[in-house]
């Protein structure tokens, strides 16, 4: 029986826990939709998702199948267990006010973006997170190819309808995710989708 079973609309932030050894499953619904998510430990928040600690120990700058997530202070935090989609993005980062001025245009500014979303989740939960505390993301479903110049291209995806990752929490873990609301990113067609979210114990 699942604990969490949840849609995410598109453009909406959700914030929950999975306890250690629980699964964490994300479903592309319609395929294509940045997911942006976050890590955190949920007996001390200090320590988080680490995209730096995570490409190094693995080696790639890709999540997929036998990924192990780490945290800041190198501490395996959850194990990507299955993954019908094949690349999940470490370098992207979330999207951003500034970031839709850089990549697209001064007056894409006031758009809506993954980091207010995350702002938004902290504000409404029991949190003791703020702005600075937000590091460096996973984007699942997400294609950022690197260029031989060692740039960021943010190119179509390559997810599709029903696809998803599964993780198995390694310690209790509180989740931030933001569904991109992004009207821009080729990465969702330009078309922002809901997602789902389930956890259960794997035992």
């Amino acid at each position: 029986m699942a604990l969490i079973d949840t849609v995410i609309p598109a453009g909406e932030p959700w914030m929950g826990i999975v306890k250690a050894g629980h699964l964490l499953r994300i479903v592309d619904l319609e395929g294509n939709q940045a997911v942006d998510t976050l890590f955190y430990s949920a007996a001390d928040t200090h320590e988080h998702y680490s995209a730096q600690n995570t490409i190094q120990s693995q080696g790639n700058i890709y999540l997929t199948n036998g990924s192990v997530l780490r945290s800041n202070r190198g501490r395996s935090m959850l194990r990507i267990v299955q993954d019908t989609c094949g690349r999940h993005d470490t370098l992207g980062g979330a999207c951003s006010a500034e970031s839709n001025t850089v990549r697209y245009a001064l007056d894409k500014r006031h758009m809506h973006s993954c980091r207010d979303s995350f702002l938004l989740a902290l504000a409404r939960h029991d949190e003791d997170l703020c702005k600075r505390d937000l590091p460096s993301n996973v984007n699942f479903f997400m294609n950022v190819p690197v260029t031989p110049d060692g740039g960021l291209s943010f190119a179509d995806g390559i997810s599709a309808a029903g696809r998803h990752v599964e993780m198995q929490a390694l310690m209790d873990v509180l989740v931030l995710i933001s569904n991109c609301p992004q009207l821009n990113n080729p990465c969702n067609a330009y078309n922002p989708t809901p997602v789902r979210v389930l956890s259960w114990n794997s035992a």
